[in-house]
């Protein structure tokens, strides 16, 4: 969905902020399948690995690469596997009984982690290749958590105000620290925030690059950030397996600990649009968590990561600690389901992780390129580095292109049904989250 013309956004905005406030409502609706009649679908069938080397194909036009450019090359599968022979597999593998896996998984690809000691307790075809959406923001928050001083205050632009998918409320002229920013990037998944975070990085290329030098440093070589925020791009991809290596590594610094575990938290205003007729200040409002585990009190939730596109369809990482015992649980290209949701899914592996024993493993989450002992060296002439620097223009704030702008034309459609959900006084419902 393209970004609304501005004076609507100040309308939606203002509608909107009250709303929550008032409320306390999450910020948007998981997608649900609802066709009535029809049986929900059992678990996708991997066996034969179908995303070895690359996702399934794009529904939408988000992964056309600009005129003359071609798509990168998918990035070499690592050989030895990384993690362990067993993780080779695409279809279940366990170290407790098969039996007592959960059914009603709807996710092509998950697994279930030991966070403490590494160990693989579970998974699906947990090298298989999938687009993140907006997971991959974890991996943006681990290189500006390296990087940026927390305190150091930004300014929100045009470009961040801008952003397709899912926003905190950056607006012109408002201030906001690193801290918040990484709040916002994490709480609500704003894709401004990841905006702003890239620009503050280095660059729009930059940030990217830097993403997928950590995501190499941490031993994720199905890893391949095309965008800071999560939003689909040519050339994206990760895996069950490498998002739990980042979640993993993410866990110890306290500082993304602490921003994931909160509930909710305020996110400064900002003020009023000089080409907006009538427009006045806008003020901060309340964010709430998109993490159902956390909104649900699951016991023990630490916190996690939600992600939508229409191509990557529902994905999440997250980690629940119980007796001393830290869990990691992913899940990729899933569905949410009338009487399955997502989130009952998650309870369900993690649930299920807790009642297998500690010394169970399947394969063991690394420490390092070094400790994955795989090669990961592109094949000439792929488009595309192992640093991410993809060969397609773009400015120091946000993506360029004709890709892009056709991704905007295209989505001027969305107009007509973002006017109906403002005079209902409801969120936009954003494509990235």
């Amino acid at each position: 969905m393209s970004p609304v013309s501005h004076p609507l956004r100040a309308l939606a905005a203002s509608v909107v902020v009250a709303a929550c406030v008032a409320v306390g409502a999450p910020a948007h609706a998981d997608p649900v399948l609802t066709t009535p009649g029809v049986a929900a679908p059992s678990t996708p069938n991997t066996e034969s690995c179908p995303y070895r080397s690359q996702p399934a194909s794009a529904v939408d036009s988000s992964e056309v690469p600009p005129p003359g450019q071609a798509a990168p090359a998918p990035l070499p599968v690592p050989d030895p596997t990384v993690g362990g022979d067993r993780l080779a597999a695409c279809g279940v593998v366990t170290a407790g009984s098969p039996t007592a896996i959960p059914r009603g998984i709807t996710s092509a690809g998950w697994l279930v982690a030991d966070a403490g000691s590494g160990a693989v307790l579970a998974a699906k075809d947990p090298h298989g290749r999938y687009r993140p959406a907006s997971t991959i923001k974890t991996l943006l928050a681990l290189v500006a958590l390296d990087e940026l001083d927390l305190d150091k205050v930004v300014t929100g632009t045009r470009a961040d105000y801008g952003m397709e998918g899912d926003s905190a409320g950056i607006g012109p002229g408002g201030t906001y620290t690193v801290r918040q920013l990484l709040q916002g990037l994490l709480m609500v998944s704003g894709n401004d925030c990841a905006n702003a975070l890239a620009r503050e990085l280095g660059g729009y290329d930059v940030a990217v690059g830097k993403m997928n030098e950590a995501a190499h440093d941490l031993g994720a070589e199905d890893t391949r950030a095309a965008s800071p925020s999560g939003l689909d791009a040519p050339g994206m991809s990760t895996s069950p397996y490498d998002l739990a290596l980042i979640f993993r590594a993410a866990l110890k610094n306290s500082t993304f600990r602490e921003l994931v575990s909160n509930v909710s938290a305020p996110f400064p205003g900002y003020p009023k649009l000089a080409d907006v007729p009538g427009d006045k200040d806008h003020p901060g409002y309340l964010m709430q968590t998109q993490n159902r585990l956390l909104l649900d009190q699951y016991p023990g939730t630490i916190g996690g990561k939600t992600g939508y596109t229409d191509d990557a369809r529902k994905t999440f990482v997250g980690a629940v600690e119980r007796d001393g015992r830290s869990l990691i649980v992913v899940q990729m290209y899933g569905l949410n389901e009338a009487g399955d949701s997502y989130w009952d899914q998650a309870k369900a592996l993690l649930d299920y992780g807790f009642a297998t024993g500690t010394q169970a493993s399947v394969g063991t989450l690394v420490s390092g390129p070094a400790e994955a002992g795989s090669s990961s060296t592109p094949t000439a002439g792929s488009g595309s580095d192992r640093s991410g620097n993809l060969a397609y223009p773009s400015s120091p704030d946000g993506p360029g292109g004709s890709n892009w702008t056709d991704r905007l034309l295209f989505g001027g459609i969305g107009v007509l049904v973002v006017v109906g959900l403002v005079y209902a006084a409801v969120r936009v419902n954003r494509r990235s989250r």
